[in-house]
Formats: structure tokens, sequence, C-alpha cells
């Protein structure tokens, strides 16, 4: 990227973008090296625009790190402070946020934003500075296919593994009981499509036939046609390949048909707090992926989940959970290392978390060269009125329910 295009990009974002400056410890500018100086973390995050509801998510986890964190001395002896933009859900924004970020408020460090479509562009400009970035979103296997050497997604797995543990228990299922068909519909997106494949590619491979393959915009609303293909094809299974609203308006036009398929998987909403409320309560066996839950016997997430709740008034749910991850990996380096700025800092840092496990509230994280963690996700479902994990086995709170109760 030329230096002219990144100055016409910068002077875009300058007039167009809404900074938000949100900080943990006060008002404040940019990065510092002095002993009083804070640590300037830059963030740019869709808190408008088509996945604004996850995005707010994100920037609550990362405001929670850094409360927490400041709360217990910062990081070297320095507060932390967030420099949040706002990118409106936009690929171009997301570039111009970062180059602004880096170029002209010389932040000491950057963290990502959510999904996967704005994760790989605002990798892109990180790498280009030498910068560290540590996201919370990018799931999807493109991420891991650019070719990234300073990116690590802070979660226990990608995309197309996220629906492994599913997989393994319909398979193993006896013949006479296992789904025959299938119906997916997928957001026009890499994370989306990703959860909704990966299981595809597998439940084909074990002889469960595909009968509706159905991807749609991001900012569709209208269900109404593809949850028709759906319900006509009666297929044992559905699974959406969704983020939030989305999935919420397609569940909502499947019920309304009074579809009722043995086993329903839906990607992100249904973990959502909002969910329930959304689709009016119905729902029963609904299951989703999860790299998180807020029982989980890791050492800090029982603090976590107290001063959030204490902070916002609610738990954490798996986006703030993974927003709050991404703090804890930066943190743990920085720490480890002994400095947080831009310049040959940066590699330090990055070599060291490529040589390192880091000790979270989802677990203990690790990764290979691409930046992929060497994890796997848990399954949820909804039982009895509340969503709790079912697979795998061993960190299991009830029975996987099949079939699904009736909407």
């Amino acid at each position: 990227m030329t230096t002219r295009l990144k100055r016409i990009q910068w002077m875009t974002a300058l007039g167009a973008s809404l900074t938000l400056a949100l900080t943990a410890c006060g008002d404040g500018g940019g990065g510092g090296s002095g002993a009083d100086d804070p640590i300037v973390v830059g963030i740019s995050l869709p808190l408008t625009g088509d996945f604004s509801e996850p995005g707010k998510g994100v920037q609550r986890g990362y405001e929670a790190w850094a409360k927490i964190t400041n709360d217990k001395g910062g990081l070297l002896g320095r507060k932390i402070e967030l420099k949040i933009l706002d990118d409106q859900s936009n690929a171009d924004r997301v570039v111009a946020d970062y180059e602004q970020l880096i170029g002209k408020d010389n932040v000491d460090l950057v963290v990502g934003p959510f999904s996967t479509r704005l994760v790989v562009p605002a990798a892109r400009v990180a790498e280009e500075y030498g910068m560290l970035f540590v996201e919370p979103a990018g799931a999807a296997k493109e991420v891991f296919e650019q070719g990234f050497k300073n990116m690590f997604y802070a979660a226990p797995a990608v995309a197309n593994d996220h629906y492994n543990h599913l997989a393994e228990y319909i398979l193993a299922l006896p013949p006479d009981q296992r789904p025959k068909t299938a119906a997916y519909a997928a957001m026009d997106d890499p994370f989306a499509q990703g959860t909704a494949y990966g299981l595809k590619e597998k439940l084909e491979a074990g002889g469960v036939r595909t009968v509706v393959d159905e991807v749609y915009p991001p900012n569709t609303t209208d269900f109404g046609s593809i949850a028709a293909k759906i319900a006509s094809s009666r297929a044992d299974l559905v699974v959406g390949g969704s983020q939030y609203q989305d999935g919420v308006n397609l569940i909502v036009a499947l019920q309304q048909l009074r579809y009722q398929p043995k086993l329903a998987a839906f990607s992100t909403a249904p973990t959502n707090p909002e969910f329930a409320k959304a689709i009016g309560n119905k729902t029963e066996g609904i299951i989703s992926p999860t790299g998180y839950t807020q029982d989980a016997p890791y050492p800090s997430n029982k603090e976590f989940v107290e001063k959030y709740t204490a902070q916002f008034g609610s738990p954490p749910e798996e986006d703030e959970a993974n927003a709050y991850t991404t703090g804890q990996v930066v943190a743990a380096a920085v720490t480890a290392v002994g400095c947080a700025e831009q310049g040959d800092c940066q590699k330090k840092l990055v070599d060291w978390i490529r040589g390192n496990t880091v000790e979270t509230v989802v677990g203990p994280l690790s990764w290979d060269e691409t930046g992929k963690p060497k994890g796997a996700h848990m399954i949820q479902q909804w039982v009895g009125g509340k969503i709790q994990i079912v697979l795998p086995a061993d960190a299991k709170e009830t029975d996987l329910v099949y079939p699904k109760p009736a909407w």
C-alpha cells in the first residue's frame, strides 16, 4: 500500500469515522513511553451496521479487561487506555481506522475487531506496520490462509471445527436414528459459512444428504422464501450459519411455517442473552457451538464473571469472553517481554506468543504457525429453558436432547 494511498485513507477516516475514544481510566490521546503514560490500545469495532450487536459485546469484553487490569495496577505499572473507532461494519472503514490508529494516533498496541470480514483487512494493515495482532472473532479458514505472521486468534477453535463434537455425535447414532437429510442456510460471511459448511462437509462424508443449501447477503431481513424451501424439503436437520439478527429472523420464519426438524443448529445467535425473548421463548432443543461457558473452572474465569457482572449488570457471553481473552493474551506477552510500544517490541511480543501457552478464561491457548488455535469448541443446547453444555461428554452439564422438542 503506497504512502499516498495511506494518507488518502486516513484523511477519509478522519473526516468520516465516528471516534468514540472509550477509555478505561479517563480521556487520552496517543500512546506514550513514559512510566506515567498510559499504554494505549487501538481498536476498530462494528458498533453500527450489520455486526453491531456482537460488536458491542466485544466492546464490553475489552472494557472489562482494561478495567480489571487497571484495578490491579495496569501493565508494566502503566494504566491501559482503549481508543475505539466505529468501523460501521465496513471493510474499507476498518482499514482506514487501523491506518489512523497506528500511523496517526501512534497507539502502543492494537487488537482485532469483530467478524472475519473485518479481521482480514485489519490484520493486513497491522502486518504491514509490523504490529502484533491478536483478534477475537476471525475464525474462518480464510483468515489463516493469508500468510499472516503477526496474527493470533484468541479462542479455542476455528469456524470449520466449531461443530466437530456435534458431527461425531450425529454420525455415531444408530443408522435408524441418524438424520438422513439436512438443510443449510448461511450468511455470505466467511465465519458464518465456515461454521455451517464445516458441519456440512463432515455430515455429507458420513452419508447425511444435503437437500437445501442457501447463501444470503448479510443485510437480509426477509427469510420467507428461504424458510419455505427448508420447510418444504422436510429436512431432518436444519443448520444456520448465522450471526445474530439473521439467525433470529430465520428461526422465527421457520417456526411460523410449523417446520419441525429433529435437530436445529445455529451459530452465534442462540448464545446471545436477547435470543430467547427475540424468538418468543421457543428455544427448546436449539443447538449452538461455543468456546466459552460462565461456569468454566479456569482460575481467571471466576474473577472475570464476577467483575464483568458488577460492571455491566449481567454475566458475560462468548463475544465478551473472546475479547477479554484477547486482552489476556496481549497482557501475558507484554508482561513477559517487558515492553508495549511500536517498533522492535512488536516482534518480541509476536515471538513470545508463538512459543508459549497462555492461560485464559476459555482455557489454555496455543497456536500453530498460521495463528490458528489448537483446540475445539463445546456444544450447547437449550434444555429446560436455559442453554447448557451437552458435548463433549467430559464437559457436559446435561444430556443432548434428540430429537428436539417441537417449537
